[in-house]
């Protein structure tokens, strides 16, 4: 596994480890994700510390899932895919985000920056006819992230079957935002 697949997946592991035991300490949390605790202290020296780089690492992954689905220039269909199967590829970090998210300190450049590229898919799928317009873009923005969020929740509390939560997603986006064909 090369480096970076290794540091990712360790702050990915990290950041669920987080959540299931928000109390634990850095020794535990090494022992929860089967590091030693001088692995860790590399990463981070505080819990603070920790929660702070993960929410940075998020941020990043996120701003990579959607430039990585290409929306510029994807068809709707296989926009709405790529995005759901980059932004599923780090579910922990999603779990993370809904425990320790704060708008008020993580809202960045970045997080603009990913949010303005999928307003301006849902924008351009409505101006191609795809996409309905009694509801705005960035109103299918929203929606296309809590239905993210709250079904990797669910699925994350056996609410919801692993293998069809894209499928889902996907579904209730799309017939819920496909304009009425004529």
């Amino acid at each position: 596994m090369a480096e970076n697949e290794t540091h990712d997946s360790l702050l990915n592991a990290l950041a669920l480890a987080l959540v299931d035991h928000p109390r634990a300490s850095l020794q535990e949390l090494a022992c929860a994700v089967g590091v030693s605790k001088a692995t860790l202290y590399r990463f981070s020296r505080t819990r603070e510390s920790l929660i702070s780089t993960l929410r940075l690492h998020s941020i990043k992954a996120y701003k990579r899932a959607v430039q990585n689905a290409n929306l510029d220039t994807a068809a709707p269909v296989d926009g709405i895919r790529a995005l759901l199967e980059n932004y599923y590829s780090n579910k922990e970090l999603t779990v993370f985000l809904i425990h320790y998210w704060h708008p008020e300190i993580d809202g960045n450049d970045d997080c603009l920056a990913s949010q303005e590229i999928l307003d301006a898919f849902f924008l351009r799928g409505q101006q191609e006819g795809f996409f309905r317009i009694d509801i705005s873009a960035v109103t299918m923005s929203e929606c296309c992230h809590g239905l993210f969020f709250s079904l990797v929740d669910a699925e994350r509390r056996g609410r919801v079957p692993r293998t069809k939560i894209i499928s889902i997603i996907e579904t209730m986006l799309l017939q819920g935002c496909t304009a009425a064909k004529k």
